[in-house]
């Protein structure tokens, strides 16, 4: 036995951070590790975050989550793509698609030779090499993991879900395997006055609860890390300036029932659209500097597909993140750690590598400070390149129409954003840093989908003849195609998920 490990962990706060931590952790440590939750009814949850990427998979396989039983719980369907509207101009649509994007040729990378059969005059809609975007476009899925008869993988995809339905089911999984919930408003955390550790929290009933780690999961009020440790919060205003959004819920229309998030630039934010089972959801995320809440309440329910469910709820927000998300003996997770808008889907994505990486260097009761640092190094560096990958989005227009899509088109960007976005339009070359999230399939989808146009690409894309790139490209768009025509429908693949 390991006579430093920690013999009880307390989870500060419900919802989707509070019982996908207590689900993995609890699921990985099995009865090693004694882990009580705190949360109050009487404390709603945000509950928008309704749309996830691709290593959410990772998530319920590690947490024990069926796919089936997950799937008709949580009200979920199927996502393949987002679908951005009007963002590098008024009028433009393409499809940021999960999954691989074309294919290498030898030595020559995929971006290269489509940007020489661009130049030849060749090359198609760059959608039409992704097998994710033309299923989604076309409403159809499979679980597909190879294309018959190819070296080239299936389809790759997420979900969309109810995520107050989600917490309640990783809540039943989580308490089946132990984890204790305590119900109950917390009135103050409690501190080791030498060394300023937390040491348990009180509650309104007069009732305790002590631990020797803690995860702080209380949302924007950031009970521990904020209001108790005081973490600085780090504003990132200057270059996402949206601070509000508005969510609200519509009855599901047939036309609806899209495998594919959906991603509307409206004059002073934009507009997401994600189909559930048994309604869509809907927000509009925006600058209160250039338009009133009354008018982009009005945006939003102009451009609902179906009829309302309920009042808008509205969110304040400030988009950056704590300057550290270990502190002393706890970690910050979900919204008290810092946010990010949901434009491409990641919120989810943070808690859930919040929790991986502290997984990797759990603590222990003896000297944690290496640890810690290690943590909130990897931690930022995610914050980071997600956030450059959501600069880009608004930065990468040409629209000048409205003052507020005029000030992101002109705004100075982070560094390594620049840096990205300068290889790209002078030479076609894309990279990744360190395994962050957006791989160059993202950052390419992107980058053309909005309108930058590399002056050059690799010279060993002119080995290629023109006759070349064309069967190359027309050959792969036809498995593709053809493998598309032989998924089912997607609403029939719905009907498996009632």
């Amino acid at each position: 036995m390991n006579d430093q490990a920690i013999e009880k962990l307390v989870v500060v706060g419900g919802g989707t951070a509070g019982w996908m931590s207590a689900a993995l952790i609890s699921k990985l440590f099995g009865d090693t590790l004694n882990i009580e939750l705190v949360e109050s009814d009487a404390i709603g949850t945000v509950g928008v975050g309704e749309a996830t990427i691709p290593p959410i998979q990772v998530f319920n396989n590690l947490a024990g989550v069926d796919e089936q039983e997950f799937l008709r719980a949580t009200k979920a369907t199927i996502k393949l793509a987002i679908e951005f509207q009007d963002w590098g101009a008024i009028g433009d649509r393409y499809l940021h698609g999960f999954g691989f994007l074309g294919r290498n040729v030898g030595a020559i990378s995929f971006q290269h030779a489509y940007l020489k059969a661009l130049a030849d005059g060749v090359a198609g809609p760059l959608s039409h090499y992704s097998l994710n975007n033309l299923a989604a476009v076309a409403g159809r899925f499979d679980r597909l993991s190879k294309i018959d008869g190819t070296p080239l993988p299936g389809l790759t995809y997420a979900y969309h879900f109810d995520a107050g339905l989600y917490a309640a089911f990783l809540r039943r999984q989580s308490e089946a395997r132990g984890v204790r919930r305590r119900e109950g408003r917390i009135e103050e955390v409690l501190l080791d006055p030498e060394s300023g550790d937390v040491t348990g929290l009180k509650l309104e009933d007069g009732g305790e609860v002590s631990g020797d780690f803690f995860i702080d999961c209380s949302g924007f009020k950031s009970l521990v890390f904020d209001k108790s440790l005081g973490v600085e919060y780090e504003d990132w205003s200057e270059w996402l300036p949206c601070n509000r959004a508005l969510a609200v819920p519509s009855s599901s229309e047939p036309q609806s029932l899209r495998p594919y998030t959906q991603s509307i630039a409206h004059d002073a934010g934009w507009q997401w659209r994600i189909p559930l089972q048994h309604r869509t959801g809907n927000g509009h995320v925006f600058c209160d500097r250039f338009i009133s809440e009354d008018e982009a309440t009005q945006v939003l329910l102009d451009n609902l597909e179906g009829e309302p469910l309920k009042d808008p709820l509205s969110l304040r927000f400030t988009p950056g993140c704590r300057k550290k998300l270990w502190h002393r003996n706890c970690v910050a997770l979900g919204l008290a750690s810092g946010f990010i808008e949901p434009l491409e889907s990641t919120s989810i994505h943070l808690i859930q590598i919040g929790i991986t990486n502290l997984l990797k260097v759990f603590p222990s009761n003896g000297d944690n400070s290496a640890r810690a640092r290690e943590y909130n190094r990897r931690m930022r560096f995610e914050y980071e390149a997600i956030r450059d990958f959501i600069i880009l989005h608004y930065h990468q227009t040409s629209r000048e129409d409205t003052p507020f899509w005029s000030e992101v088109k002109n705004m100075n960007v982070p560094e390594n954003l620049r840096d990205k976005m300068t290889s790209f339009e002078e030479s076609g070359h894309l990279y990744r840093i360190d395994d962050e999230l957006f791989t160059e399939v993202g950052w390419l989808q992107v980058m053309l989908g909005q309108g930058i146009r590399p002056k050059q690409y690799n010279a060993l894309a002119d080995t290629l003849s023109k006759e070349q790139l064309g069967d190359y490209l027309q050959n792969l768009h036809t498995i593709l195609k053809t493998t598309v025509g032989k998924l089912q429908p997607y609403a029939e693949f719905l009907k498996t998920c009632a």
